[in-house]
């Protein structure tokens, strides 16, 4: 739960004397569509399904937490339709994107920045989009509650430790819930090298996985919502979680790593140009960690050793 959430005693007194209040929006969720490489259609069902699934991510309650409206979670939902199967069929991505606030600054982190490659779907205009945790209704619903869950996870992580469990295990349900889903993504074997939603919130929840978990807490509380006031510490303490993804890597649960590879793509531009500022043992500390453990971004982390000295 956030650090700046109502106490629990206040929630309890809000919920008595307001019934019928249990939970509200969490989600500050914009969300675009491009359908350019789609030609021929009539145009105006891109804007409907636009607004439709804007509508869903922010005004469905997803959990039972109270949120204020700034404590409301930023993310983007960007869908690129690339081919019209049928009168109410599309295939195409669908980006997630995850931002968080920067304690004291206004600075925001990115927490999430990846791309979901399989993504086939029915639209209505103007059929209502309606979640149900316990069935797989439609696999627009499902993929959409999935990410929302996944979203409020990673947040949730970065404030408590582990804090994101609850919706992690939301999100399993609906892979769960959706198996027998014609639609791909959902199961082990419909992806390249473990890269699907089975295989996130799977390795998300896996106990060897806890380190990554640890990291984000540890990075954003004792890392990055602390430059403001004492950056040289700051960088020690994320430098220092930089070793729980190192246990990790060096376990390898998994011989792709799903999780770890969405985490560092998501915070490698973040980690140099933090510790581009470093002092050169640390530099060479942290360089060391990341080429080990992103070895694709090797070139990239090379930039923090050449950077000048703060």
């Amino acid at each position: 739960m956030k650090l700046l959430r109502f106490p629990e005693y206040y929630l309890i007194a809000l919920l008595f004397f307001i019934p019928g209040i249990a939970g509200s929006q969490e989600l500050n969720c914009n969300v675009q569509i491009s359908a350019q490489q789609i030609q021929g259609s009539n145009r105006e069902v891109f804007e409907s399904m636009q607004k439709d699934i804007y509508e869903f991510m922010n005004n469905t309650v997803w959990t039972n937490q109270v949120f204020s409206y700034a404590e409301r979670v930023d993310c983007n939902i960007l869908i690129n339709l690339t081919t019209q199967l049928s009168a109410d069929e599309f295939k195409g991505t669908i980006q997630i994107q995850l931002r968080r606030p920067v304690f004291n600054t206004t600075y925001n982190s990115t927490m999430l920045n990846f791309i979901d490659n399989s993504f086939q779907f029915r639209y209505v205009a103007f059929q209502p989009l309606e979640f149900d945790p316990t069935t797989h209704k439609s696999n627009l619903i499902s993929v959409l509650a999935y990410y929302t869950y996944i979203i409020l996870g990673f947040d949730s992580d970065s404030f408590s430790p582990l804090g994101g469990t609850e919706f992690f295990q939301m999100a399993e349900k609906i892979v769960t819930n959706a198996q027998n889903a014609p639609e791909p993504g959902w199961k082990p074997y419909d992806a390249s090298r473990n890269r699907n939603r089975y295989w996130l919130v799977k390795n998300i929840l896996e106990k060897e996985y806890e380190g990554v978990r640890q990291f984000i807490y540890e990075y954003d509380i004792n890392g990055l919502d602390k430059m403001e006031s004492k950056s040289a510490e700051a960088r020690t303490s994320m430098a220092e979680s930089l070793k729980l993804l190192q246990e990790v890597f060096r376990r390898k649960p998994d011989p792709f790593m799903y999780y770890v590879q969405i985490v560092m793509e998501s915070k490698s531009d973040e980690l140099i140009n933090i510790f581009s500022e470093a002092f050169p043992e640390e530099k060479s500390r942290v360089v060391q960690i990341l080429t080990e453990i992103d070895p694709a971004n090797k070139a990239k982390y090379e930039k923090i050793t050449s950077a000048n000295i703060p």
